[in-house]
């Protein structure tokens, strides 16, 4: 059956290249620089993991940057010109600046074209837990959502979306200005492994510590059994690393004991994301609670004051 829309994605999903790899499907490839110059973020394809994280190990710094102009004018004047209704799925806006140059592009590229249909969608989301929604929105599209569908199914799933993720310490975070240096500072003090998840906003948050990296993999799937939203057979789960697959190895032993019925996802975390967490990164995803729903009282009000 022939989809009734077409998606653009961003290699900040880190989604294996095989699972994004079909027709009507766009890839837009994220930069990172290295000491050798700068890279694009291909999903490893034409580099390992391996590699990229034994060269932080070893020293190397990475820094990455936000998708130029031009790359996102030939992709929407492509999606424009072919006709074809079409949703971007973008990375988080609270992480990146990406998104707000995609919006600008967008609307140059919509008055030039006012017959086209592009929609953008901020996930507020990052790395698999991004990944995991445009997953969905995959099959969601072959299902036969229109481009405005899918984008609304979009604007409202990445509520649900819940992540943790484990650290080996915060200081890629704080180098790359993801997070205060306080808290840096405070957790090489605590010696713990640091645990974050995704905030509402798409910035992240400090969900909490573990003693030790064992620790924090049990405290990885007693966070998944604690929050999923959904129980029974099929529902698929993201396991990712950063160049740490012993690890995730037991981590996916230990959801199957949660739930022998999961399909888990193995991904590894792409060298975007990878810059700024560092080697030794572990993160479980899966469909959760609506996160609204979990706002402070004062957090309430202030949302209603803003849309008032």
């Amino acid at each position: 059956m022939e989809c009734a829309c077409n998606l653009i994605i961003d290699s900040c999903c880190d989604l294996p290249f095989e699972l994004v790899d079909r027709d009507g499907v766009e890839l837009i490839e994220f930069p990172y620089i290295l000491s050798d110059g700068q890279h694009a973020d291909d999903l490893y394809r034409t580099s390992s993991a391996h590699d990229f994280y034994e060269g932080m190990r070893k020293g190397e710094e990475p820094t990455t940057a936000q998708v130029p102009v031009p790359v996102f004018r030939d992709a929407f004047e492509r999606a424009a010109k072919s006709g074809v209704p079409t949703v971007y799925l973008s990375f988080s806006s609270g992480l990146s600046g990406s998104f707000d140059a995609a919006a600008l592009v967008r609307d140059q590229v919509l008055a030039e074209h006012p017959e086209a249909e592009l929609h953008l969608v901020d996930t507020r989301l990052a790395s698999v837990a991004e990944g995991l929604l445009v997953h969905e929105a995959l099959r969601q599209r072959e299902r036969g959502l229109t481009a405005r569908e899918l984008a609304q199914w979009a604007e409202e799933a990445r509520n649900f979306v819940d992540a943790e993720f484990m650290v080996e310490d915060l200081e890629a975070l704080r180098r790359g200005g993801r997070i205060p240096g306080s808290v840096a500072y405070a957790g090489s003090k605590l010696d713990v492994k640091p645990l974050l998840n995704i905030a509402l906003d798409g910035k992240l948050s400090l969900s909490g510590v573990a003693r030790g990296r064992k620790k924090g993999l049990k405290q990885l799937a007693e966070y998944f059994e604690r929050r999923r939203a959904e129980k029974g057979p099929g529902q698929v789960v993201v396991v990712a690393h950063a160049d740490c697959a012993k690890d995730a190895e037991r981590l996916k032993e230990a959801l199957v004991k949660v739930d022998d019925t999961v399909l888990i996802l193995e991904c590894n975390i792409g060298p975007v994301i990878g810059s700024h967490v560092g080697p030794g990164m572990v993160a479980v995803v899966f469909w959760g609670n609506d996160k609204r729903e979990e706002l402070s009282v004062a957090d309430r009000i202030a949302k209603k004051v803003k849309q008032s």
